[in-house]
């Protein structure tokens, strides 16, 4: 955990953004794998932990606006739990380490929920994502699961996203000790590939950094001879010579602070002509992207400039066509790139996303529609504090090539006969993390190959 005064200080400037009532905080609780006593690995709730810092499951807390207070409702551990799990700090000790002064046994949180109800005051709640915690507020408040998300207090998401959206001093420490431990775990990656291994070796080598590291994995690893596919986490593949190989990989910090970075690079030791022609174009995109960051601009801003820098490289090798301008205000290079050039990070790899992307992202205005540009999750403007990523890519993935060039789609600007060739290639994607600060962005953590030649020099290495 970090200082009490910590999550004091959090908990004080969360005060001032909420009018009145009742902020209600439900922590996580153990979730069964197959049979009760076999559970997944326990994760806090990141809201839970940024304010409360209880990394415990079965906690929940209430903070009473009017009142100034705030209490931690959990049972301590009967002496049958211990026999299994170990002496662990009390209720009261949790609390201290928080800040917190008010405890309280877990079933009394339904007897202040219900005297705020009969009063007539507020209960301010976020949007639940676990079904434990959907059961526990229909429980506690009589909302059914279905209505959960648009019952959920929009002041309170506001609150929230308005605090957790910028990183302090002791959070950015967290996160580079994250970035720095995924970084290891890349190069690992990139040395180990050869033809003949599993994506599940490599997968297994890179999840025994993070875990080696104090922390766990940031979000399930991608690894994987399929690039195209974005969120591949099949890893019974065998390597062959001639692929791509796309790691897309992150650690967990022990405070649960994320890093996430992806990597392409070749199953052989070196880039095929074709395959470093793409990776290139990706690269070129990468570093537009990447010089265009500084305070204020719009991630919308960036991410259209990417899809602009890589339409040109790929007008270069003929796939593309036509006023490329148009072509990327239509949406045609999402034949290529499906997605968003980055999101927001922190405690979640997506930070905050529970809360919705488009409070966190989006500042409140509704996303676009169109293919491609409605998954870019972050398009506010960039701020001192703000963590994200970026990743372009190019993606070819079969099923669209052939839907569009069924419906006619884009002939103007997609070369269908020359996008033949490429049937098969894959995905590339490039991917580093940053923070914003008043002079500019700053890359986290310790620099990763990022050019063909770096890649190819750390293949070389035994």
């Amino acid at each position: 955990m970090f200082p009490a005064q910590t999550y004091v200080e959090r908990r004080q400037r969360l005060q001032t953004k909420v009018r009145s009532g009742l902020l209600l905080f439900l922590g996580n609780a153990e979730s069964p794998m197959n049979y009760p006593d076999n559970t997944f690995h326990f994760r806090q709730d990141s809201s839970f932990l940024y304010f409360l810092g209880v990394d415990q499951p079965g906690y929940a807390g209430v903070m009473d606006l009017d009142a100034g207070t705030t209490t931690l409702f959990a049972d301590d551990l009967t002496l049958d739990a211990i026999v299994w799990t170990g002496p662990q700090p009390t209720v009261a000790e949790w609390a201290a380490q928080a800040g917190i002064q008010n405890t309280a046994p877990a079933d009394q949180l339904g007897e202040v929920l219900q005297r705020a109800r009969v009063q007539g005051r507020a209960i301010h709640f976020l949007p639940p994502y676990r079904p434990e915690n959907r059961l526990r507020l229909l429980d506690l408040l009589g909302i059914p699961p279905a209505e959960q998300g648009a019952k959920a207090s929009l002041e309170f998401i506001q609150a929230v996203v308005s605090l957790r959206i910028h990183k302090d001093a002791e959070e950015l420490v967290e996160i580079e000790k994250a970035v720095t431990t995924t970084v290891a775990m890349h190069l690992a990656g990139i040395r180990m590939a050869r033809p003949g291994l599993k994506e599940s070796d490599l997968a297994a080598r890179v999840a025994e950094i993070a875990l080696a590291a104090g922390g766990q994995l940031s979000f399930p690893i991608i690894a994987t001879v399929h690039g195209e596919t974005l969120h591949n986490h099949f890893h019974g593949n065998a390597l062959e010579s001639g692929q791509l190989f796309l790691l897309d990989a992150g650690a967990e910090s022990a405070l649960h602070y994320a890093g996430d970075l992806t990597s392409t690079f070749p199953v052989d030791p070196t880039f095929t002509p074709r395959q470093r022609e793409v990776y290139e174009i990706v690269l070129a995109a990468h570093m537009a992207a990447v010089a265009a960051l500084k305070p204020g601009i719009r991630f919308r801003e960036v991410h259209l400039l990417a899809c602009r820098q890589l339409a040109e490289g790929l007008k270069g090798l003929g796939l593309m066509q036509g006023d490329l301008d148009e072509a990327v205000a239509l949406g045609a290079h999402a034949m290529f790139f499906q997605c968003g050039l980055g999101h927001m990070m922190g405690l979640d790899v997506h930070d905050m996303e529970d809360l919705g992307e488009v409070w966190v992202g989006h500042e409140g205005q509704p996303k676009s529609t169109q293919f491609g540009l409605k998954s870019l999750r972050l398009a506010r403007g960039l701020e001192p504090g703000f963590v994200f990523t970026v990743e372009p890519g190019l993606y070819f993935i079969p099923e669209l090539m052939d839907r569009w060039r069924a419906e006619r789609k884009f002939t103007a600007f997609i070369n269908y006969e020359k996008l033949e060739d490429y049937r098969g290639f894959g995905g590339i994607r490039i991917e580093e993390d940053f923070v914003m600060t008043e002079q500019g962005a700053r890359m986290l953590g310790p620099r990763k190959p990022r050019t063909a030649a770096e890649v190819e020099a750390l293949r070389a290495e035994p």
